[in-house]
């Protein structure tokens, strides 16, 4: 998580790609009027092929670092792009710097050229290129991003972009509005965001058509003593406080619970008992979990357009799930009737009751699998989406998710360079390129609350209380104290701890 408590450990999926992109430029004056990833007409001048590193804004004295000279950025791609026109040697192109560069998504080193739609690029994960003039783009993924850790000071002649496809859970101080907006360009899980991630766990219409066990079949299981909902989590302590519901569904449901949390049954084998079985989609996993009539399906954190395998996996195999999770869940669903929704109900209590009503009446409960019917998906704006996605899920035929924002990040500065030039020749009658913030909509989610009942009645010493509401609101101080040291222009990322403690007494005096 890059925000919340110092030190602590970035929270890693199973299945996680990571990466994060970072975008600005614009003198010190628009940062302070439009905020940090502000840009100011013009930008910088037209590049060399010997660039020399750029200078920090406003600060002076800073060591002109060696830069890598053009022959270092030669080498053979292992992802090009869709191809393009583009005649341009590699000194001269843009590049585009991997901030996280364990996520360089090329092999098998540390630079390529990727030829986009609109133009070619360098992308590298040598840091050694962090000021140097031709480097556009810095790319940051989420999970890692720490704000004590920004690259400082901030250049005018570059942008962020952020990726972050994980839970907002990993990096609370990108839902706040002075976090997400540090950067230029996002991919997030938001169908807000430039590039967005939303149907990342769902490889395509066919997965949701996989046929359900028979219905006789799940209720023989059930008559073998096995509860009608299952729930299957190790990862306990989460914002979405999960647990907490459960527990008290429990007393009015039977549930088996096979995870370390709130666990109460075993597996029936040890080879079931693997985490990494568990996390795969193997077929003796798959198949004992779609015996079961309902999945608790209760993500980690609650944020618009956050749905994991944890909505999709149930649904392919035909075991309804019984969600909470994003709050518009409903606009991607298949139907209007293929998932349960815990917030429609008043309380757990509630809940039970509807789920034995449909436990006990079969021909209730099939009218939540019609979806895997020929024609039975009916909502265009999923099957639109679907279509309209440029990378693919497990696809070896399209690109994954890295290289093709990777390639819109590339266009995008290609066009920016091309609009600067175009701006200088015409001495100002041809207006600058504007620049692009992130909005809060990018990314924002809301305050963490109670699983089951009011934060407000929930005691002191309250484990979740006192771990993700403190984290979610120290998160906002730090994306408060890094853009103060952008706005001044501030060269050292040890001074950051200083502006968190002005920020806190700045707030102290204020209450």
């Amino acid at each position: 998580m890059g925000g919340g408590r110092a030190g602590r450990a970035p929270r890693r999926g199973p299945a996680c790609l990571w990466v994060t992109l970072a975008l600005a430029w614009g003198a010190r004056a628009a940062l302070a009027a439009e905020g940090p990833g502000a840009a100011a007409p013009g930008g910088p001048p037209e590049e060399e092929e010997t660039a020399v590193p750029a200078e920090p804004c406003g600060a002076e004295g800073w060591a002109q670092d060696a830069v890598p000279p053009g022959a270092a950025f030669v080498a053979a791609a292992s992802y090009r792009g869709p191809g393009n026109n583009d005649t341009r040697s590699n000194k001269v192109l843009p590049i585009l710097l991997w901030w996280s560069g364990s996520l360089f998504p090329h092999f098998p080193g540390d630079t390529e050229r990727i030829d986009c739609p609109r133009g070619s690029c360098l992308v590298t994960r040598s840091r050694r290129v962090a000021r140097h003039r031709r480097t556009k783009a810095l790319i940051f993924y989420g999970t890692d991003f720490r704000a004590y850790e920004a690259p400082l000071p901030r250049l005018t002649h570059q942008t962020w972009a952020l990726f972050h496809e994980e839970s907002p859970m990993n990096n609370y101080v990108l839902s706040h509005s002075p976090g997400i907006q540090l950067f230029n360009y996002t991919a997030t899980f938001r169908r807000e965001s430039d590039y967005p991630l939303t149907l990342q766990w769902l490889p395509g219409v066919g997965y949701l058509r996989g046929p359900a066990l028979p219905l006789a079949e799940k209720d023989a299981w059930r008559r073998q003593g096995y509860a009608p909902v299952l729930y299957m989590q190790s990862h306990c302590d989460v914002p979405s406080d999960r647990d907490r519901y459960v527990r008290e569904l429990m007393k009015y449901i039977q549930v088996d619970s096979y995870g370390k949390c709130l666990h109460n049954r075993e597996l029936p084998s040890e080879r079931l008992r693997d985490t990494s079985t568990a996390t795969t989609e193997d077929s003796e996993f798959m198949t004992f979990i779609a015996r079961y009539k309902f999945h608790l399906a209760l993500e980690n954190a609650i944020c618009d357009d956050y749905m994991t395998e944890k909505l999709w996996r149930p649904m392919h195999l035909g075991a309804v799930p019984v969600y909470r999770g994003s709050p518009a869940v409903r606009d991607w669903m298949p139907n209007n009737l293929s998932i349960i929704l815990i917030d429609d109900f008043e309380s757990p209590q509630e809940l039970a009751k509807y789920l034995d009503f449909l436990d006990k009446n079969g021909e209730e409960y099939l009218k939540y699998l019609e979806y895997k019917n020929h024609g039975g998906i009916k909502n265009q704006f999923l099957l639109e989406s679907l279509e309209r996605r440029e990378w693919g899920v497990n696809d070896m035929t399209l690109p994954n998710y890295l290289n093709g924002f990777e390639c819109f990040i590339c266009d995008r500065e290609n066009t920016r360079v091309k609009e600067e030039q175009e701006h200088r020749k015409s001495r100002g009658k041809i207006p600058a390129p504007r620049p692009r913030i992130a909005q809060f909509k990018h990314m924002g989610c809301p305050m963490p609350t109670p699983g089951f009942g009011n934060v407000e009645d929930l005691s002191g010493g309250d484990s979740w209380k006192e771990m993700w509401l403190q984290d979610y609101w120290q998160s906002l101080d730090q994306g408060e104290a890094l853009t103060a040291m952008i706005h001044r222009n501030e060269t050292h990322q040890g001074r950051f701890w200083d502006y968190m403690h002005e920020i806190f007494l700045k707030r102290t005096r204020q209450h």
